[in-house]
């Protein structure tokens, strides 16, 4: 594969393969395309090859991109970690947030989403794994936090997303995504919106949708080795 255009047909590819695995319908799974560290020239390039959804975990450098390509139809996803002075950046800039998991930073997103723009689409990141290391909310703390969110007029709860252990055995990650899975359905018992899954990258999406995960987060596979971030 030695183009992104090559690279993305692939990745649909396996989407593919694994969602017929699992019974479901190819379209039920939507493709994100991780595109930090990587120029606004790569994310034009994956554009024209169909691809209209990319995450990025820099606030800088994701408004440097969203700025450069604001000519193209792209829907611009934040998946890192959000620290309290880059939320209004996050909020007038990008259209979703996957990395939800504190109520100040959900109230600040609220506040500081400009009101001619549409709610920001959000995502609760679930600790599924309880690592020390990963930001996240426990499970339990779920309800809680969608009621909040649910009460805050500029969000839009749309579901979870989760980073699962890196290391962990097929028998571990299957069961991490099974209780996602689980978290997942409950929720969407609680508010008619929930329809978003974020779970599966590069190395894992087949388990992931096997799981239910309706939106994988695909970087190296379809850009190649990150490189120093621009930000």
């Amino acid at each position: 594969m030695n183009n992104i255009a090559e690279r993305i047909k692939e990745v649909r590819n396996q989407i593919k393969q694994a969602t017929q695995a699992a019974q479901r319908q190819p379209h039920s799974v939507q493709l994100l395309a991780v595109s930090k560290t990587k120029p606004a020239a790569d994310v034009a390039a994956a554009h024209a090859a169909g691809q209209v959804d990319f995450g990025e975990n820099y606030v800088q450098e994701g408004v440097q991109k969203i700025t450069q390509l604001q000519h193209l139809p792209l829907t611009w996803h934040f998946i890192g970690p959000i620290q309290s002075n880059k939320t209004k950046d996050i909020a007038e800039h990008f259209a979703w947030v996957h990395s939800l998991d504190r109520e100040k930073i959900a109230r600040r997103l609220s506040q500081q989403r400009p009101a001619h723009l549409p709610p920001l689409q959000v995502l609760i990141q679930i600790n599924i794994d309880d690592e020390s290391s990963k930001a996240g909310i426990a499970p339990a703390q779920l309800e809680q936090m969608a009621q909040l969110i649910a009460s805050l007029p500029q969000l839009q709860l749309r579901g979870l997303m989760t980073i699962p252990q890196a290391d962990a055995s097929t028998d571990q990650q299957a069961h991490s995504f099974a209780a996602m899975q689980r978290l997942f359905l409950q929720l969407q018992t609680q508010y008619d919106q929930i329809d978003t899954l974020s779970m599966g990258m590069s190395n894992d999406l087949a388990a992931a949708i096997a799981h239910g995960s309706t939106m994988v987060r695909v970087g190296t596979a379809i850009f190649g080795a990150r490189t120093n971030s621009i930000k």
